[in-house]
């Protein structure tokens, strides 16, 4: 089995249809599926532009813990991600993003740290992309940014190894590592 690191960004339940639409926002534009319809466990609806299981029919999360999408996100170009995007031919889009491939996003709408908060599980399907979310400070940047945006309370770096993960981003919080150099 290979890699499968990821950032996990917990907010409150609350937050969860604007932290979705924040996460639209980062979507590759040109995505040839259907949005995906999505009630929340709240009764809210949100359309997204991505699949739950590589399918466009709604899902219905009013019964459920979890919510799973795969996502085509884009990342500002930085070496690391110039160095992915070339070995895999994937050229800069006009706003100098790299759409990487497919990112998966797990919501826990009761996290398993903390059933109060709402986890957004970003993780790497494969090595290749794990190895890039180490390694990119824009990617680690992005997610930051992304967490501050929606208020949520922090993020955090993981490896996937059970360990609580390198937290990398708190509200109200100064003084944390920098996200590491690009090679």
């Amino acid at each position: 089995m290979g890699l499968t690191y990821g950032y996990d960004i917990y907010l409150r339940p609350w937050n969860v249809a604007g932290a979705l639409a924040a996460v639209a926002e980062l979507a590759a534009p040109s995505r040839d599926v259907p949005p995906l319809h999505v009630t929340l466990p709240d009764g809210e609806r949100i359309a997204l532009p991505f699949t739950s299981g590589f399918d466009s029919e709604p899902v219905d999360c009013s019964g459920s813990e979890t919510l799973d999408l795969d996502t085509s996100l884009m990342f500002p170009v930085d070496d690391a991600v110039r160095a992915y995007g070339e070995s895999y031919g994937l050229p800069p889009e006009e706003d100098g993003r790299v759409r990487i491939g497919y990112v998966y996003l797990t919501v826990r709408f009761r996290s398993f740290l903390d059933p109060g908060y709402t986890a957004l599980e970003f993780w790497a399907p494969t090595s290749g992309i794990s190895r890039l979310f180490e390694r990119s400070a824009s990617i680690r940047k992005t997610f930051t940014d992304l967490a501050a945006a929606v208020g949520a309370e922090c993020c955090q770096f993981d490896v996937g190894d059970g360990s609580p993960g390198e937290l990398c981003w708190v509200r109200g919080e100064a003084g944390f590592p920098p996200a590491p150099p690009s090679p």
